[in-house]
């Protein structure tokens, strides 16, 4: 009998099988699974074997993350960071700090700032100006569908009263019509094609920088939602590639092509080349990412009725449709023909139906198809489009961190929502229930890469640690089960790895080990534990200190 490579004993195992669910024993040869079961994996241990006594602790298929900017991420990292606060004060300081500590730095570049945090969701550009009052500042916030520019950056990038609004953005202006200092989706663009370009070294340093995080996160593969050249962003699939070509890439990544919104068709043959350029090792790019329209804090997210005003009434926006509807028709059949998968962003209800439209036109035209397009954020479900999903094979890809009560949800969108429309918010356990496949992610940097945090939010509808009470919609929890299986098989059957996600024999040695049972703690506590090791392909990539 062949000894395993590495074995792990006295479980608990969650396999993530269906047929069995429960082991205490996993053995890993030559990268794969070779056994799972319980005393009898032991037989398997030979003098050169590793093994692993998981007492106490819990081992489980790897994470995968369905919706991440990992590249972006990584780069933001280096740069002046916002996040882990909401306090204006505090944001001065940093950006002060962030600007004295690099005094040779033509532009302040930065992320991470939450519309909660000021009246109405908009900061000033006079904010900045007491702060950093001769050099241009330019800062996107945590959702990254806007960004705060100072007096200095507008400035230099002609911005003035005078300046339209682009078609898919909206420049935010002080009663005069002077811009007062943000700018939402398309428009910081405006802007952002004055920032200092990211260096291919940098971009390269940003993804190392993401996959050491991810790893210590229990994160063994990913969907990189966007690459391509996005608000004067460059394309970050350069990186991928210099990592696989290296060996550093040590995640399994599916990357997804940016579907440039101001052009049509003609661009799929382009596609189809970078599709061809871009496959190496561990990564490959067959999906094409098409935003469909922006977020529900700013009213861009497409909705199927008006948005409502301060006092409760229906005002004349919508929001926008990045794409139009009939021609998304012709352009997901297009690329669904070759197989493409298709990633789309739809959040709002109009959106999400108009996906799905889009989907069901292709599988008309050409049948069912293995192209697994699915549709990520899924802030608000029209009721009518729940079953849709099944219906269409249309994956449902979730990021459970969003659905909870917290000051951007009660104070910037629920009331603007009114209170039918608000009740549709992130129906996961309808979705479920209706027989949709269910993958899940973190649109990191947007929010927490954790999957443990997301996975607490799934099964809580609560943050972790959250003074407020309250449960979200409690009807749309998800058993614990069923959100590890969207974390594991459900994102690994939509980033196209079938070898990965499920413990059995045979397949990748993509895994995870926790410091405590999560299946038989608390569920106020599934937060609290905390990742010990990480292995892909049975190479340990990850041990806590």
């Amino acid at each position: 009998m062949t000894k395993a490579d590495l074995v792990f004993t006295r479980g608990p195992v969650h396999t993530g099988d269906a047929a069995r669910t429960r082991a205490t024993g996993l053995a890993v040869t030559g990268g794969r699974i070779t056994a799972v079961g319980h005393d009898e994996v032991r037989d398997l241990i030979g003098p050169g074997t590793e093994v692993v006594d998981l007492t106490g602790k819990l081992l489980l298929p790897g994470f995968q993350d369905a919706h991440i900017h990992a590249v972006f991420g990584g780069t933001e990292l280096a740069v002046c960071d916002l996040t882990g606060t909401v306090g204006v004060a505090d944001y001065l300081e940093r950006i002060r700090a962030y600007a004295d500590a690099n005094p040779d730095q033509e532009w302040i570049t930065g992320s991470g700032w939450s519309m909660e945090s000021f009246e109405g969701g908009l900061p000033t550009r006079q904010l900045l100006d007491s702060v950093v009052p001769d050099r241009p500042v330019y800062l996107t916030n945590r959702d990254h569908h806007g960004a705060w520019a100072n007096t200095r950056a507008l400035e230099l990038a002609g911005v003035d009263r005078d300046t339209p609004d682009p078609a898919d953005g909206r420049i935010e202006r002080e009663a005069d019509g002077t811009p007062s200092g943000v700018l939402q989706e398309g428009a910081t663009g405006l802007v952002a094609r004055l920032v200092p370009p990211v260096t291919a070294a940098d971009r390269l340093e940003g993804l190392l920088r993401a996959q050491r995080l991810l790893h210590s996160l229990g994160i063994t593969g990913w969907q990189d939602a966007l690459l391509g050249e996005f608000n004067g962003q460059p394309d970050p699939s350069d990186a991928y590639l210099t990592a696989a070509r290296s060996g550093a890439l040590t995640a399994r990544v599916n990357g997804a092509l940016w579907w440039e919104r101001e052009r049509g068709a003609e661009q799929i043959a382009e596609l189809v080349e970078r599709r061809a350029g871009s496959a190496h090792g561990r990564f490959r790019a067959g999906s094409v990412k098409i935003m469909q329209d922006g977020i529900a804090e700013n009213f861009t997210a497409a909705m199927t009725s008006p948005y409502l005003d301060g006092c409760g009434c229906a005002t004349a926006n919508s929001g926008l449709s990045f794409v139009d509807p009939l021609a998304l028709r012709e352009y997901v059949t297009a690329l669904d023909a070759l197989d493409f998968q298709v990633h789309f962003h739809a959040l709002g209800d109009r959106a999400v139906r108009e996906a799905l439209d889009a989907v069901e036109a292709a599988r008309t035209a050409n049948g069912r198809r293995a192209t697994r397009h699915h549709l990520a954020h899924l802030q608000v479900v029209h009721p009518d489009d729940l079953p849709r999903f099944a219906r269409l094979g249309a994956i449902a890809n979730i990021q459970p961190l969003w659905a909870a009560h917290e000051p951007q949800m009660d104070e910037l969108t629920i009331p603007f929502l009114g209170p039918e429309r608000a009740s549709w918010q992130y129906p996961f356990g309808a979705l479920l229930r209706a027989g949709a496949t269910l993958a899940a992610g973190s649109d990191w940097p947007v929010s927490s890469p954790d999957p443990l945090a997301g996975l607490h939010v799934a099964v809580n509808r609560r943050e972790p640690e959250a003074e407020d009470d309250r449960v979200f919609l409690p009807e749309q929890r998800l058993d614990l089960a069923s959100a590890i299986a969207a974390y594991t098989a459900g994102t690994a059957h939509v980033n196209g790895f079938d070898d990965a996600g499920v413990l059995a024999p045979g397949l990748l040695a993509d895994l995870v080990v926790l410091d405590r049972d999560i299946l038989t703690g608390p569920p106020e506590e599934i937060a609290s534990a905390r990742v010990l090791r990480t292995y892909v392909g049975g190479e340990l990539v990850h041990a806590a200190e």
